[in-house]
């Protein structure tokens, strides 16, 4: 099946952040691509992929970056694809100014930024799942699989807790 995700990672370091990204999209059953390019360092090669992607059948790109965080930026002024930006942990701020630098962007070019770390870097797999569900019944119903999982796994976590509390 050909990838319907593109990952895109500024530094191969992004990879033991976004691995929980690949693992969510697998988990949902959706092919996916993962690369590493970089906005500053390998403007080209991003700005060829972003204008590709869609005449190579990708549904969503998602972006990981840190501290100046501009590649999310760059695909989506190259794509009409939906972009979500992934704001990598580290640098002088911790991740703060990835992501201030990816949520930042000017009206007319927007990209979706989630959570930083590996909560972002799963939520984005969600949020891909989520706009590729809106043609594919069969993942719209795992999705709602994976939403009762979790209640389920919280109700069951509180169960607990009040036994204890007897």
């Amino acid at each position: 099946m050909e990838p319907l995700v593109g990952i895109i990672m500024g530094s191969d370091s992004d990879w033991g952040t976004m691995k929980h990204c690949a693992e969510t999209l697998r988990a949902f059953g959706i092919p996916f691509e993962a690369h590493i390019m970089s906005a500053h360092r390998t403007p080209e090669q991003a700005a060829a992929y972003a204008d590709g992607a869609e005449g190579r059948g990708l549904k969503v790109l998602i972006c990981a970056a840190g501290m100046a965080a501009h590649l999310a930026g760059v695909i989506a002024g190259h794509t009409t694809l939906p972009v979500i930006g992934v704001p990598m942990k580290g640098g002088a701020m911790d991740g703060l100014d990835a992501l201030l630098a990816t949520v930042q962007m000017p009206g007319g070019v927007p990209v979706a930024t989630v959570a930083l770390g590996n909560a972002g870097a799963k939520n984005s797999a969600v949020l891909a799942a989520q706009i590729i569900a809106l043609g594919d019944p069969a993942l719209r119903e795992r999705l709602h699989a994976a939403k009762r999982e979790m209640a389920e796994k919280v109700l069951a976590a509180d169960a607990r807790l009040q036994a204890e509390l007897q």
